[in-house]
């Protein structure tokens, strides 16, 4: 893949996640699905029921010369609350937990590095109970959730918990934004 990498995000519904990063410059493809749980191969349905182990996650497939791993963990803490356990906003259940599968030490050490600087920062009246994980396997979400903020803006979900994030998203980091 020419030098490209991978990185694997639960953030809360993984709508949210993958309407986030499909707007930065340097992402190829952002990909919807299921990591962290036990179940093989498992559907929407199935994780949903909280019974599979499975957070909704993203996979982000980018180029390292044009952004950074570092980057990437910055902007996952920044769209959603890492101090919620198994909850973002609305959304309740394991499957909607806080999540980053690292695929290597350099990663994992990356990560622990950033939560750290955040509890001494930022949270610190708040422990983050962001699940660090050594990545397994990462299943692709039904079609029907690809691109799905895109094709169902006016969707209410869409309308009221989504695009409010992706603009606050826009203003924070307009400059690592990919041109039209």
């Amino acid at each position: 893949m020419n030098g490209n990498k991978q990185a694997y995000f639960a953030g809360g519904c993984f709508w949210c996640t993958e309407a986030i990063y499909k707007k930065l410059h340097g992402v190829i493809n952002v990909t919807p699905g299921y990591s962290g749980g036990s179940l093989r191969n498992p559907t929407y349905k199935e994780v949903c029921t909280g019974n599979t182990g499975h957070a909704e996650s993203i996979k982000i497939d980018y180029d390292p010369e044009l952004i950074s791993f570092e980057l990437l963990v910055e902007i996952f803490f920044s769209t959603h609350n890492p101090t919620t356990l198994n909850r973002q906003g609305n959304d309740v259940g394991s499957h909607y937990r806080s999540a980053i599968f690292f695929n290597d030490l350099n990663e994992k050490n990356i990560v622990k590095a950033y939560i750290q600087k955040l509890e001494n920062e930022t949270y610190k009246s708040a422990k983050i109970v962001t699940e660090i994980k050594e990545f397994e396997i990462f299943y692709e979400a039904e079609d029907y959730h690809k691109n799905y903020f895109e094709l169902n803006k006016v969707q209410p979900y869409c309308h009221i918990v989504i695009s409010p994030k992706v603009e606050k998203f826009k203003k924070i980091y307009k400059e690592r934004l990919k041109k039209d």
